[in-house]
């Protein structure tokens, strides 16, 4: 690989082959520049060295040291800029451990019942629960509602989630039993997916708690699905409560693979325990950190080069 260096940036053509290769990540309209920052690309590094060269050259009657001195000024902003990103993701790293963290602790703690958790629903997320079951205890299919736009490996569909009401009590938990394919994201035949073998049983039946968000928070719209009562966009609790006609616990349960006796072919597919992975923050930490890098030996070619045209003192 042959790269050109003038005043310490190196050449476009030479540029794509220095940048590390980075996950191809689509972009959403309307993401701010910190999100694109988050992940580094070839693209915005010949940006930045882009920017270099047309400011270089478009001062060509100022002379060498000048030039030197203004490239100097750039690769140092711009090094001091990659460092502060790479930082940033770090910390990111740290944050994410950390949630790992107290997501590994509450699914690995014993089951507790619905009514045991936490009222504050962000400190229910992710609690182990164990759902009623026994006399008194059925799910109410008749009031139960497709999440529309759910994926499974690339496939389309929907989440079905059926309230189950327990004897003792006028609350309703609302139970995300798996997904089920939906050619178009949103149809599903619900009489298909009632399950003979439910919490009445006295099969345990086991999840976790996620939390249902408030009304209006940060969403717009209408929360049915074109216009289709029993399929929804998101979960909402004063919809929910409106659709059951009884209060509605500010959690809902996420079935874990294993809950229920059996698997029969009227049962959704169960979701497993959330992903504890790092994510791509420590890779683009260390690709921001080589930005900065290359920018600083760009500089220091730079510098010998003109040392080199003064010649001996």
């Amino acid at each position: 690989m042959r790269v050109r260096i003038l005043y310490g940036t190196p050449s476009i053509r030479g540029l794509a082959n220095l940048s590390p290769p980075v996950p191809t990540r689509k972009f959403k309209a309307g993401m701010d520049v910190g999100a694109r920052m988050a992940c580094p690309s070839g693209k915005f590094l010949t940006l930045t060295l882009t920017l270099i060269l047309t400011l270089t050259r478009l001062v060509p009657r100022l002379s060498p040291p000048a030039r030197l001195a203004l490239a100097t000024l750039i690769a140092l902003g711009a090094a001091t800029l990659f460092v502060r990103l790479g930082l940033w993701q770090l910390h990111r790293l740290g944050e994410r451990r950390a949630r790992n963290a107290l997501v590994r602790t509450r699914l690995t703690a014993p089951p507790q019942s619905v009514a045991s958790l936490p009222r504050d629903p962000e400190l229910a997320r992710y609690r182990r629960v164990r759902l009623p079951s026994g006399a008194g205890t059925a799910f109410d299919y008749a009031h139960e509602v497709a999440l529309a736009g759910r994926t499974r490996d690339g496939s389309p569909g929907v989440h079905i989630l059926t309230p189950l009401a327990a004897s003792g009590t006028d609350t309703v938990v609302f139970v995300d039993r798996g997904w089920v394919y939906a050619a178009d994201g949103a149809t599903v035949d619900f009489s298909h997916w009632h399950e003979t073998d439910g919490p009445a049983s006295g099969a345990a039946w086991e999840g976790y708690a996620l939390d249902i968000p408030p009304t209006g928070e940060g969403r717009r719209g209408d929360v049915s699905y074109a216009g289709r009562a029993s399929v929804v966009r998101w979960l909402d609790r004063d919809d929910l409560r409106r659709r059951v006609g009884q209060p509605v616990a500010p959690v809902y349960v996420m079935l874990l693979a294993d809950s229920g006796a059996a698997m029969p072919a009227s049962t959704p597919v169960r979701a497993t325990p959330p992903a504890l992975d790092e994510g791509p923050h420590l890779s683009y930490a260390v690709q921001w950190f080589s930005f900065a890098a290359l920018a600083l030996l760009g500089l220091v070619v730079a510098v010998q080069k003109e040392r080199r045209a003064k010649g001996p003192a």
